[in-house]
């Protein structure tokens, strides 16, 4: 049993984590950076499914690959706010 399909998920997840991280550390507007996190992961998910074509990877065409790619991205953001509410 492979799991290759569900890792590249996480990876896009935490390089979408580390460009939100760039994000902040820029003078963008914090309420940009889950849209930045999402575009990425799109982005991301897209070029996943054509050059690293991985037959677990959860999407069968590039639209579900970009889907995919986005909801890995907005859960780096989601990630980063539990980190941030567990802190409180």
């Amino acid at each position: 049993m492979e799991t290759f399909g569900i890792a590249s998920v996480a990876v896009i997840t935490v390089i979408t984590y580390l460009v939100g991280l760039v994000g902040k550390a820029s003078s963008m507007n914090d309420k940009w950076i889950p849209i930045l996190c999402g575009v990425c992961g799109g982005l991301l998910g897209a070029v996943s499914y054509y050059l690293a074509p991985i037959p677990d990877f959860p999407a069968g065409d590039v639209i579900n690959a970009i889907a995919v790619g986005m909801a890995s991205g907005l859960a780096a953001t989601g990630v980063n706010q539990l980190y941030k509410q567990q802190c409180k």
